[in-house]
């Protein structure tokens, strides 16, 4: 990592306030051993004690991506009745839709797909591009979580199994973006930038996340891949010997749209590389030296025909000419703060559950 992180700090021996976050929080919440296997054994047991009237025990969303994929292959290891949910918001590669349908075949999983209004999706993404922000995946992010959560209320599905780990995500530089699950800012980014109304895209509001899902419905979050060992590499090879998974070759690499984004909007506009965090995670959970890391970074993110295609399928996708392609990398820059969002209401909220579980002795971690 390095100062794109306009809140990284550096200690008197050069090391950053990432790395120790990591040793002093983050790692202590990771369990790659022996500890990792007994409390993942004692989750399932619950998992599966919760799903004793129901048709479903667990819900899984699946995008095709590394994470969620291995975790396919884990739940079906572990006898899991799993639904997977797939959000087609119009962005998949072919390479994900092979996937997708090469892991729902061999895990012999029931497979819900919500295909998002394209007119819903389209009207969002022009939004986002015309406000300078830099999160633009929030219309993807948004509406898969809703998708999700929202399908697992209807079917009475108490748990919710979620690919994020600690092994490839424990870095990450909070102010490069904004919630994705702030419907405030997604409502008001749409009301002052969008051209139609929304007609079918589904939101979860503040209380309806934070409260609702959690406490009402009593949804559990449970991310697997935080209490076993998690080798990216080892995951690749393992699911391509098993179920012929192709690699994308990059990190999120199933969507067209955030490859885009990742790998050229937001270090053309930002100076973000996304490379840095993910590569600094799998230093500290010690999948490659920092040497590796670095000489990855010189590693060119798009060749120049590459990116000309994409730039064309983008451009063409979305019906923007060249011409206005070219005036939205060069709008104005602005925070997500400079919309109404939820971020004070999140605070206050927090600091109630600090003081409730304070009183109770309690975790009430809601989302793993």
């Amino acid at each position: 990592m390095d100062t794109s992180d306009p809140d990284i700090t550096f200690d008197a021996d050069g090391v950053c306030s990432h790395c120790r976050k990591f040793d002093d929080i983050t790692s202590k919440q990771w369990f790659p051993g022996e500890e990792g296997e007994q409390r993942l054994n004692t989750m399932l047991d619950q998992i599966r004690a919760a799903g004793t009237d129901h048709d479903y025990d667990v819900i899984l969303g699946l995008s095709g991506g590394l994470d969620s994929s291995i975790l396919a292959v884990r739940a079906k290891d572990w006898n899991l009745r799993v639904l997977a949910i797939h959000v087609d918001a119009g962005w998949n590669t072919e390479l994900a839709v092979h996937n997708i349908q090469r892991i729902v075949e061999y895990c012999d999983f029931d497979l819900h797909t919500h295909v998002v209004d394209w007119a819903d999706m389209r009207d969002l993404h022009l939004a986002y591009l015309r406000s300078g922000i830099a999160n633009q995946d929030v219309p993807q992010d948004h509406v898969f979580f809703a998708s999700l959560y929202g399908q697992a209320v209807e079917r009475k599905i108490k748990y919710v199994l979620n690919g994020g780990n600690i092994a490839t995500e424990s870095v990450f530089p909070a102010n490069w973006h904004g919630s994705a699950m702030d419907a405030w800012n997604l409502r008001d980014i749409h009301r002052k930038y969008g051209t139609t109304e929304l007609k079918s895209y589904p939101t979860m509001g503040f209380l309806r996340y934070y409260l609702t899902i959690p406490y009402v419905h009593r949804i559990k979050v449970f991310r697997p891949l935080n209490f076993m060992p998690y080798d990216r590499a080892a995951a690749l090879t393992e699911l391509q010997e098993r179920l012929g998974y192709k690699d994308y070759g990059l990190k999120h690499g199933e969507s067209q749209f955030t490859r885009f984004f990742q790998n050229y909007y937001l270090p053309t506009r930002f100076g973000y590389d996304k490379r840095r965090p993910h590569l600094s995670s799998m230093i500290l959970s010690g999948q490659i030296t920092r040497e590796e890391a670095l000489a990855r970074l010189d590693d060119e993110m798009y060749t120049a025909d590459q990116l000309e295609q994409d730039i064309a399928y983008f451009s063409k996708k979305l019906r923007i000419g060249r011409d206005e392609f070219t005036d939205l990398l060069h709008a104005p820059l602005r925070s997500h703060r400079d919309f109404r969002n939820q971020d004070s209401a999140y605070r206050r909220l927090k600091q109630v559950q600090g003081m409730i579980e304070k009183i109770t002795r309690r975790n009430l971690g809601a989302y793993g």
